[in-house]
């Protein structure tokens, strides 16, 4: 299959892809982190998934969540940050979800799209998937089976200290690109349950 990853830098979801055989690039305004620039198309990933030249049969989304997260919500509530960057932000994701493409997922942590767009059709936390950690992630998914989870740890992660287990929401805010990766053991869910 030929795969985008929109809005990823650190081609985590890209690479599993690869180890099983897909022509997947990751794509990202950034450079890429991930070792293969080859393997990556900067630039915006809205014209990249609009191009009907690449023929793409699978899109995974990414889409920065900073304007969209409910994390977040109450800085536009209480004029902070100007509306228009959400409305900017929630436009984004709607022309992903909206490409020309087969088969698509946009994931995104709790946000407001749930109620601007609709429900996810599936959330998951990476305790899922082999990682001691909570973090929901919304998925809307567009011709794709809901992800099942391959080794849920739930139960030694809540012997864990809290801290451990939220570690993401402890990294500050000069950490959004770390926070924001894909853990392995669901970008390899991915490769194996969607393709």
């Amino acid at each position: 299959m030929k795969i985008l990853v929109a809005c990823e830098e650190s081609q985590t979801v890209c690479k599993a892809l690869r180890s099983k055989g897909h022509e997947a690039f990751s794509c990202d305004i950034q450079e890429c982190s991930g070792g293969h620039p080859e393997w990556h198309i900067q630039d915006d990933a809205i014209k990249v998934a609009y191009d009907l030249s690449y023929k793409w049969d699978m899109m995974i989304a990414h889409p920065p969540c900073t304007h969209l997260a409910v994390s977040g919500a109450r800085w536009f509530k209480e004029g902070v940050k100007p509306r228009y960057l959400q409305d900017e932000a929630a436009d984004f994701f709607m022309k992903l979800v909206n490409a020309p493409i087969e088969k698509i997922a946009v994931e995104n942590p709790i946000c407001i799209m749930s109620t601007r767009y609709r429900k996810p059709d599936q959330i998951i936390n990476p305790f899922q998937f082999g990682h001691p950690e909570q973090k929901k992630t919304c998925l809307w998914l567009k011709n794709l089976p809901k992800l099942e989870e391959t080794d849920n740890v739930y139960e030694y992660m809540m012997t864990l200290p809290i801290k451990e287990r939220t570690r993401t929401h402890w990294l500050g805010s000069n950490k959004s690109k770390e926070r924001s990766k894909t853990y392995q053991g669901i970008a390899d869910a991915i490769a194996v349950q969607w393709t």
